[in-house]
C-alpha cells in the first residue's frame, strides 16, 4: 500500500487514521447480540460509543431493522423537523489522472472527455438556479492540469452569483489550496476514501497520485483548516466489506467532529453503480436492507451530521430514506460535463437509478408531509 506522499503534499499527523484503522481491525461484528443491539437503541444518541455503533451496524441487527429506523426517524425528526434539502450536482470537467478500476473516469476508460469555459458554466448554473435550487455541488474529475485550482476557484464565484451554499467534489488539495476555494464561495468538501481497507485499497488504485492513502484520508481536516464550514464523508459501498467500510466512515467522522466541534459533518452512502465501458463490475453485494441500516446507524451515532441520499439509488429507496433519516436529496441530475441547458460535453462518471426534475422530487417530498428547503443555511 502507498503511504508515500508526492512532492508538495502536505503532511499531518497520522495518529487518526492509526486509531480508526486499529479500531476497524479489531471489530468483530459477528459477536454482537440483539441485546446489544437494544442496548444501543436505549441509550441517548450523544452516549452511544463505538461499540454501540458497531452493534448497530453487525449482521444480528438486521432483524431489529424496523425498530431502529424508528429511532433513526425520532432523532431526524428531532434534529432536521421535517425539513428536506435539495440540491444538484454539476460536472464541470471528467478529466481524470488517477486509474481506479471502478470509476469511469478512470485515465484508461476511453470515453468522451471535456470541460466546461467559464461562460458555458455561467450558461449551466444560471439554467440550474431558475429550477429554484439554491445549493450546488461542483464536481470535477481528479486531474490538477485540466482542472486547476484556478479553474475551480473561477467555478466557485460563478456559482456563487447564483447559490446561496456551493459545495465542491475534486481531488483532495493542501490547506492553502482549500483556502483559495474558500475565499472563492465554497462551502464544504466532500471527499470519499472509497473503502478504508488500505491493502484494497492499494489494489483498486493502480496509479495515479489517489494512490496516496493517507493524503486522501486528511482531506477533510486540511479543508476545515483552510476554513470550510462542512465536510462531507462517504465511502463507496460494495468495493470491500461494506460493515467495515461503514464502521471506519462513521469514526473518522466522529474523531474530526471532536477535534473540530465547529464543523458541519455529513454523510453519503454511495453503493457501485455500472459505469461507461463497463457494467461487469462485480460488487460485493450490499442490499437496500443493508444500506438503510447503515444509514439509520450514522443517523444514531452522529445525530446532528447531515445525510445524503444520491441518484446512485432508484426513486422508491431515496423517497423511503427521506422518511426515515436522510436530510439531503439531489433532484435534476445529470453526471454527464454539464447537460443542464445543453448537450453534455463529455460522458457520465456512472449510470444515475433517478432522473426525477426538481419539480418531481418537490411534489414527492411534499406528499411525504415534510417540506421543502433549497438551502439551509442564510448570510446575514
Amino acid at each position: 500500500m502507498s503511504f508515500k506522499y508526492l512532492p508538495n503534499m502536505e503532511q499531518l499527523d497520522h495518529s487518526m487514521m492509526n486509531q480508526v484503522l486499529d479500531e476497524v481491525a479489531k471489530v468483530d461484528f459477528d459477536k454482537f447480540t440483539e441485546n446489544d443491539v437494544r442496548e444501543a437503541l436505549k441509550k441517548d444518541s450523544f452516549n452511544l460509543t463505538p461499540s454501540d455503533f458497531a452493534a448497530l451496524l453487525s449482521p444480528v441487527a438486521q432483524s431489529l431493522l424496523e425498530e431502529i429506523a424508528k429511532k433513526a426517524q425520532i432523532e431526524t425528526r428531532k434534529r432536521f423537523g421535517n425539513t428536506i434539502c435539495l440540491y444538484t450536482p454539476l460536472y464541470i470537467a471528467n478529466y481524470c489522472a488517477n486509474n481506479c478500476i471502478y470509476c469511469g473516469f478512470n485515465c484508461k476508460n476511453k470515453i468522451n472527455r471535456g470541460s466546461l469555459s467559464y461562460e458555458e458554466m455561467e450558461v449551466e448554473l444560471r439554467s440550474i438556479s431558475e429550477t429554484g435550487l439554491q445549493e450546488i455541488l461542483l464536481l470535477t474529475g481528479e486531474h490538477r492540469v485540466k482542472s486547476s485550482v484556478e479553474y475551480i476557484a473561477e467555478a466557485c464565484k460563478i456559482a456563487r452569483k447564483y447559490f446561496t451554499t456551493v459545495g465542491i467534489e475534486v481531488y483532495p488539495m493542501n490547506s492553502d489550496e482549500y483556502r483559495i476555494l474558500h475565499e472563492a464561495g465554497a462551502d464544504f468538501v466532500s471527499v470519499y476514501q472509497e473503502t478504508y481497507n488500505a491493502e484494497h485499497y492499494d489494489e483498486l488504485h493502480l496509479s495515479g497520485p489517489k494512490k496516496v492513502y493517507p493524503y486522501r484520508f486528511y482531506a477533510q481536516e486540511r479543508a476545515l483548516m483552510g476554513g470550510m464550514r462542512g465536510v462531507g464523508f462517504g465511502a463507496l459501498l460494495g468495493l470491500d466489506d461494506f460493515r467495515k467500510d461503514a464502521f471506519a466512515t462513521g469514526l473518522h467522522a466522529f474523531y474530526v467532529q471532536k477535534k473540530y466541534p465547529h464543523a458541519e459533518v455529513s454523510f453519503s452512502c454511495p453503493r457501485l453503480r455500472p459505469i461507461v465501458n463497463d457494467d461487469t463490475i462485480n460488487p460485493k453485494d450490499v442490499h437496500e436492507r443493508q444500506l438503510l441500516q447503515v444509514m439509520c446507524a450514522y443517523r444514531l451515532f452522529m445525530p446532528f451530521a447531515g445525510l445524503n441520499i444520491s441518484t446512485r439509488e432508484g426513486a422508491k429507496f431515496r423517497d423511503n430514506a427521506i422518511n426515515i433519516c436522510a436530510t439531503r436529496i439531489s433532484a435534476g441530475v445529470k453526471t454527464g460535463v454539464g447537460g443542464h441547458s445543453e448537450e453534455e460535453k463529455g460522458d457520465a462518471q456512472f449510470i444515475i437509478s433517478d432522473g426525477r426534475s426538481v419539480d418531481e422530487i418537490v411534489e414527492k417530498v411534499q406528499s411525504l408531509g415534510l417540506q421543502v428547503a433549497m438551502t439551509d443555511y442564510l448570510y446575514v
